[in-house]
């Protein structure tokens, strides 16, 4: 197992309090799938109700999360955390290429996915888009029992494994500790004992229809470079996943595991051949953001808890292994404060620790990762587009540009209403000539000042101003605006008085799709 267990004994006395709690809270969120109301967390976390009001509230300075009435909700940025782990470890970014080459060639979902404990945590998704596809997103933790990566990881297991496996079964009869799967029944094979050793001897795995009816996967494992091929520990397991209707579990091994095997060579050529990574920057301004914090939150400002989550993002490519000064160097800690942050880290089992230095775990994808790494560019535009629409009393709306439409059209997929008797009334979906309209100009590049403008082209008295959204590669995949009646604004006050917080808004709106995307695909809609 790569990940050391998390204890269920009491902190440490050097462990930092409020970063449990913190932990907790962002735990709590993820398996409620993002949102959950104050009176819900205090439940679910067994906090205090003043206490779970002062994490939220340094979660949300930190932009982890956003606090959206008497909910909490999981923010684009945490997924920081998740990606510094994803960046440390290098094989997403060095394998997704053929992951997604391969789902495309066989039409079939395929995935990453590394051990964790006694289960298996996916690293990367290349799903396909059905009516029955299948719904794992990056993050989430499965038991190895009940998968076909499963076997192939347990045939590593030593006999302090297999213990921790026994007494984890024992304890949860219905696998409650994986909310990403289906309750395990009595009924469930229980035979994983010899899987294992039939996967260690076949050098792939079958799960037919073990997670729930219908699912069936075929995997097949990635060495890390080694000096011999005995000694080659298994990096991640590949796995073609696919539904009964289309494929038996027998047809998969017949006739994909060949090209899977043939895909999985490749990865391994590409582990091989990869050069050193180059450290990327670290957090920077850490004790001058805390500090202003400190000063205009007061006591709902847990200093202690931002300060420990920047640990975390200490770690990423070419900072996959750490030692104390080096965490205390990259993020500006005193020795003491980042010492104790990892203490509580390696309590929590979201970073291991050996001969002195650190590394993080799989488990840190579990802080945020999974219901926000299936997000939607419109999804993450939309608590944008509110703030705008209310900081201007103006409607907002965030376009597309429809593919394979000559003339070119754009498409809706975000609005947010402003309070006005009269305003501008655009539905999500609705398509307009690209042209004719701001928002098309923006996407077309039409906009040499880095902004459009349509002024009453497309309805008498209809003023608009739009700005692009750009992805990580500086590509505009969007466009966002502001409209209005032309009697209310005047050209001069929409440069002036508008366009400003359009493109902040425009850079909030690209900050947390940069985030997203960087290990998954955000789709547009």
């Amino acid at each position: 197992m790569t990940a050391p267990s998390p204890s269920s004994s009491p902190p440490p006395a050097e462990a930092v309090t409020p970063l449990v709690r913190g932990v907790a809270v962002l735990t709590a969120l993820t398996e409620a799938g993002g949102t959950l109301s104050a009176s819900a967390l205090e439940r679910s976390t067994g906090l205090a109700r003043s206490t779970v009001d002062r994490i939220t509230a340094t979660l949300a300075r930190t932009g982890y999360v956003r606090l959206d009435g008497r909910d909490a909700v999981l923010a684009p940025r945490v997924m920081e955390l998740g990606n510094a782990y994803l960046s440390a470890l290098r094989l997403p970014s060095l394998l997704d290429g053929e992951a997604d080459a391969l789902a495309d060639e066989l039409d079939e979902s395929v995935s990453l996915a590394v051990a964790d404990r006694d289960g298996i945590r996916f690293i990367h998704q290349a799903t396909r888009r059905r009516a029955m596809s299948v719904s794992f997103r990056i993050g989430d933790l499965l038991p190895a029992e009940r998968t076909a990566p499963g076997p192939l990881f347990a045939a590593e297991w030593t006999e302090a494994d297999w213990s921790a496996w026994h007494t984890r079964r024992a304890a949860d009869p219905t696998d409650a500790g994986f909310p990403a799967v289906p309750p395990r029944t009595p009924t469930a094979p229980t035979d994983f004992e010899s899987r294992a050793a039939q996967a260690r001897q076949n050098g792939w795995s079958l799960d037919d229809q073990l997670i729930e009816p219908g699912l069936v996967a075929v995997s097949a494992p990635v060495r890390a470079p080694a000096s011999s091929p005995a000694s080659a520990r298994i990096a991640c397991v590949a796995s073609v996943v696919s539904h009964t209707s289309r494929h038996t579990a027998a047809d998969l091994r017949e006739t994909l595991l060949p090209r899977l095997r043939t895909t999985v060579a490749a990865m391994e050529r590409r582990l091989r051949e990869a050069a050193p990574p180059e450290p990327g920057p670290t957090p920077a301004g850490l004790a001058i953001w805390t500090t202003a914090s400190k000063h205009e939150l007061g006591r709902d400002f847990v200093e202690s808890l931002a300060r420990g989550l920047t640990v975390l993002t200490a770690f990423g490519e070419g900072r996959s292994s750490l030692t104390l000064t080096d965490v205390a160097k990259a993020t500006g800690l005193a020795r003491a404060t980042a010492r104790r942050a990892l203490i509580t880290y390696e309590h929590l089992g979201l970073v291991a620790a050996q001969d002195r230095r650190f590394t993080l775990t799989p488990r840190v994808l579990s802080l945020g990762y999974p219901p926000l790494s299936r997000t939607t560019l419109a999804h993450l535009a939309a608590p944008h587009l509110r703030a705008l629409a209310d900081r201007l009393h103006e409607p907002t709306a965030l376009a597309v540009l429809v593919p394979g439409t000559d003339p070119a059209e754009i498409q809706y997929v975000a609005v947010a209403a402003a309070g006005r008797v009269l305003t501008v009334d655009i539905t999500v979906g609705t398509r307009l000539p690209a042209t004719r309209t701001a928002l098309g100009r923006a996407l077309l590049n039409a906009a040499p000042h880095g902004y459009a403008l349509a002024d009453e082209e497309l309805e008498s008295g209809l003023r608009s101003i739009a700005v692009p959204v750009r992805d990580r590669s500086g590509h505009p995949v969007a466009a966002l605006n502001v409209a209005t009646h032309a009697a209310r604004r005047t050209l001069d006050n929409f440069l002036t008085e508008v366009l400003p917080h359009l493109r902040t808004t425009a850079d909030h709106i690209q900050s947390d799709l940069h985030l997203a995307s960087r290990f998954t695909h955000v789709p547009l809609a």
